[in-house]
């Protein structure tokens, strides 16, 4: 049950939600037992994002969150990756990326909690 919801300030061609989608389906596999399977994504594109009190530069705040947690280890390798994406598909510098993680105890989903 993760989410991964990205706020970028550059706009998004349905071909780079596509290719994000995809490439952020496989990347969240790092986390032990999760998969693309039951990942939601969501995108806010032309987003208003200031860093060191500028907005001149191409910038993103991504926000994953999991059901139950797991270990520094996987965040560290989710980071290096998320990073690396955004930097590959949208031209964003690593250092001007900031990615958020949040761990849920409780998730509901179909009329129901897991």
């Amino acid at each position: 049950m993760p989410f991964i919801n990205s706020k970028v300030s550059v706009p998004l061609t349905e071909s780079e939600k596509e290719t994000l989608k995809g490439k952020l389906g496989q990347a969240i596999s790092l986390i032990p037992g999760k998969s693309e399977s039951w990942l939601m994504v969501g995108f806010e594109d032309n987003y208003s994002l200031y860093f060191k009190g500028k907005n001149d530069t191409k910038l993103a705040y991504v926000e994953v969150k999991i059901f139950g947690g797991t270990t520094d280890e996987a965040y560290d390798k989710l980071t290096a990756r998320l990073c690396q994406i955004y930097e590959e598909v949208l031209g964003i510098p690593q250092d001007k990326i900031y990615i958020k993680y949040e761990e849920v105890e409780h998730w509901g989903w179909n009329g129901a909690n897991f």
